[in-house]
């Protein structure tokens, strides 16, 4: 199998073991609301644990969703391109900002990261989830960009295997003549 398509096959995977990790966070966040509005009861480290637990989900889930080419994407003119045409922009597109971007990402984030686990950084609130949560969500930043740097690789070797096999169209319509 080629490197493009296991890259692929482990966003895949990412994002499946996400999609189930949100049974979780809904279960839990059922029996906030339960608690609360039925037994007038509320902890503040249950509330901060569905939030994070949420943006675990959102942040693990980029490369999945890049993976599927479902993320946000303004195509005035994209759509109506050929399918090299659109692997010229996705190329250039991964070329100039996805992959400076996470790079970016996780050189900043490195240093914000460790210290945070050096002073064992716990909840701002009180009875806020203790240490190490809050070290762990963070560490997730530069996970989600490492996530996003592997897919955005696979879409790389993809996007260019694309614009270095001769166009098929052309081969065909010569064939024909």
């Amino acid at each position: 199998m080629s490197l493009p398509a296991e890259l692929k096959r482990f966003s895949e995977l990412t994002g499946k073991i996400v999609a189930w990790a949100m049974l979780p966070m809904v279960a839990i966040q059922f029996i906030i609301v339960a608690l609360r509005y039925v037994f007038d009861i509320g902890w503040i480290w249950m509330q901060e644990g569905v939030l994070w637990m949420h943006a675990a989900v959102f942040m693990l889930a980029a490369a999945y969703t890049l993976n599927r080419d479902e993320h946000v994407r303004v195509d005035i003119f994209y759509r109506k391109l050929s399918r090299r045409g659109r692997a010229w922009v996705d190329t250039l597109g991964t070329l100039i900002l996805l992959l400076p971007m996470v790079i970016f990402l996780i050189v900043v984030s490195w240093d914000y990261v460790a210290v945070s686990w050096d002073i064992h950084e716990g909840s701002r609130e009180a009875g806020g989830l203790p240490f190490p949560f809050v070290p762990l969500l963070k560490s997730l930043i530069p996970v989600t960009a490492f996530l996003l740097l592997l897919q955005g690789v696979a879409d790389l070797l993809r996007n260019l295997g694309e614009l270095l096999v001769p166009d098929q169209s052309a081969g065909n319509s010569a064939d024909s003549s």
